[in-house]
């Protein structure tokens, strides 16, 4: 598992939830447990996500980057 990745919009749903410890509890908060059956995960990127659902990406990008220690977003 890596460890200290930067998390942006761009970033694929699926690499994030494997590199970043407790990601899957956040993108579950945000995006449902739908995302982990999904093979769009796979591909598709937070912002997409984001429109799909209809979440702030800002939001989900902190709160994932906090995770790790990190979050002034730079």
């Amino acid at each position: 598992m890596s460890t200290g990745i930067e998390v942006t919009k761009e970033s694929i749903i699926g690499e994030v939830i494997k590199s970043v410890s407790g990601a899957d509890k956040v993108i579950e908060k945000y995006f449902g447990n739908g995302c982990f059956t999904c093979a769009g995960i796979n591909v598709e990127s937070i912002a997409f996500g984001c429109t799909m659902h209809n979440t702030d990406p800002d939001k989900i990008v902190e709160e994932l980057n906090n995770l790790q220690g990190g979050g002034d977003g730079a």
